[in-house]
C-alpha cells in the first residue's frame, strides 16, 4: 500500500534489497510476479501500458490480494503523432506476405480503439492511481506535467520518470519527479525516450548504463534507479558504487514461472539460436532492443518511426507467431544480458541477486586498503551507497 495521503516514503523505504524488477508491458508483468519479488525483498512493478484502465484496476486489486508490500505500477505517456502515412503504407504492403503466411489480417492503423487507443488511456489511468493510490508510479515515453507528479505525491506516491539522457533527466528534475530510471542502451523492450526521432538511428542509439549514469548523477540532485543489461549481483554492486539508489531488472526476470511472458519467448531467450539483439522498430514502430529473429533481419531496416501505428499493425501478426509455435515471427525482447537468464522463481532470484550482491561488496572492502572483518560487518547491508556527491562536487 501507498504511505498515508501526503506523505511520499523515500524509495529506498519501499524495499529490502535494491532490486526492482522492471514493468514489462505485453503480459510479461503479472500480478503473481510483482508480488512474489515483494514477498522476497525487492520492488514488483505492474506494467499499465497496452492495458484498459479497469484492466490495470483489477491487476492492482489482484495485487494486493497477493501481497501487503509496497509495489509500483508503469505508465506510459500519450504520443504525439510522428508517423509519415506514406511510410506506414508501404511497411503495410511488405507486411502484406507475413499475413498470408500467418493467415492473420493486419491490424487497423488509423484507430486504436480499446487497450490501444493513442493516450493509452493515459487520463484514465491517473484517475485510479489517485483515488486508489500505490506505492510508485514510473512514467516511460516522457514526462508527465507538473500538476500530474504533484497530485500522485499528494496521494504518498512517489514519482519516477525513466529517462535515456541528461536533458531528459533535467526536464524531469525541473517538473518535480521524485526520482529517475536511468535507462542505458543495453535494456531490452522500448527505449523510454521522451521524443522518439527518427534521425537518431541514424548515429549512435544511445549510451550504455554506467556512461550514462555517471553523466546523469553530475546533472540532477534525485535518486538514480540504474535500468539496462543487469542480470547478476555483481552488476548490481557496480551501478550502486557508480550513484544508483537500486537497479532494475527486466529481462532476468522474464523467465520466472510466475512470468506472463510467452514459453517460447522464455526458452528463445538462452536458446542457441538467437545469440544476439538489435534495436528496431519492426514490431511497434518505436525502437526496442529485441532477439535478432527472422522477422527483424527483414523488415527492420523499412520498419517507419509510427508508434502505436506499427504495433497495431502487426499486434495480429504476433500474436499468430505465437499460435503456430514460431519464434521468428515473435517480439522477443531481452536485454543484452539475455543469455545469462537463468530459471529461477522470482522469490529465490530475488534472494540470490541479494546474496550475490553482499559478495561484491564483502570483495570490495576485502581488497587493497579493506579487511576481512571490514566486509564482514557490511556484507549483508543491503541498502543504498552513501550520498551522491551534489552538482559541481567531485565524485
Amino acid at each position: 500500500m501507498a504511505a498515508a495521503t501526503g506523505s511520499v516514503p523515500a524509495v529506498t523505504d519501499l524495499f529490502r534489497y535494491p532490486i526492482v524488477q522492471a514493468p514489462m508491458a505485453g503480459g510479461a508483468s503479472r500480478p503473481e510476479l510483482a508480488a512474489a519479488v515483494c514477498r522476497a525483498g525487492g520492488l514488483g512493478f505492474l506494467a499499465a501500458g497496452l492495458k484498459t484502465p479497469e484492466a490495470m484496476y483489477q491487476e492492482i486489486r489482484v495485487a494486493r490480494g497477493l501481497t501487503d508490500r509496497p509495489f509500483g505500477v508503469n505508465l506510459f505517456l500519450p504520443q504525439r503523432p510522428v508517423a509519415d502515412a506514406a511510410a506506414v503504407a508501404v511497411y503495410r504492403e511488405q507486411l502484406a506476405g507475413e499475413s498470408s503466411w500467418y493467415a492473420a489480417p493486419l491490424g487497423d492503423t488509423d484507430t486504436g480503439g480499446g487497450e490501444d487507443d493513442g493516450d493509452d488511456g493515459y487520463e484514465g489511468k491517473l484517475a485510479v492511481l489517485t483515488e486508489t493510490p500505490v506505492a510508485m508510479v514510473s512514467f516511460t515515453f516522457g514526462c508527465p506535467d507538473a500538476g500530474v507528479l504533484r497530485a500522485l505525491a499528494r496521494a504518498g506516491t512517489v514519482t519516477v520518470v525513466t529517462v535515456t539522457s541528461v536533458a531528459e533527466a533535467r526536464t524531469a528534475e525541473a517538473a518535480g519527479a521524485a526520482a529517475v530510471c536511468v535507462q542505458g542502451v543495453e535494456a531490452g523492450g522500448h527505449r523510454g525516450t521522451h521524443r522518439d526521432d527518427p534521425y537518431a538511428d541514424r548515429g549512435s542509439p544511445g549510451l550504455g548504463l554506467l556512461t550514462l549514469l555517471a553523466q546523469v548523477r553530475e546533472a540532477v540532485d534525485l535518486p538514480l534507479i540504474a535500468a539496462g543489461g543487469l542480470m547478476r549481483g555483481a552488476q548490481i554492486a557496480a551501478v550502486l558504487t557508480a550513484g544508483a539508489v537500486a537497479a532494475q531488472l527486466g529481462t532476468a526476470f522474464l523467465v520466472c514461472p510466475e512470468s506472463g511472458a510467452d514459453p517460447l519467448h522464455k526458452r528463445a531467450l538462452t536458446d542457441p539460436l538467437f545469440p544476439h539483439t538489435e534495436l528496431t522498430r519492426a514490431f511497434t514502430g518505436r525502437p526496442a532492443r529485441g532477439l535478432v529473429n527472422r522477422f527483424l533481419r527483414e523488415h527492420g531496416p523499412y520498419a517507419p518511426a509510427a508508434y502505436p501505428q506499427v504495433h497495431r499493425m502487426t499486434a495480429g501478426l504476433r500474436r499468430a507467431a505465437a499460435r503456430a509455435g514460431d519464434p521468428q515471427g515473435m517480439a522477443l525482447w531481452a536485454g543484452q544480458g539475455h543469455r545469462m537468464a537463468r530459471t529461477l522463481s522470482a522469490e529465490r532470484l530475488v534472494r540470490t541477486l541479494a546474496a550475490e550482491l553482499d559478495e561484491a561488496r564483502a570483495a570490495l572492502l576485502a581488497g587493497p586498503g579493506g579487511t576481512a572483518a571490514a566486509a564482514a560487518g557490511t556484507a549483508n547491508a543491503a541498502g543504498p551507497p552513501a550520498a551522491s556527491p551534489q552538482k559541481g562536487e567531485p565524485a
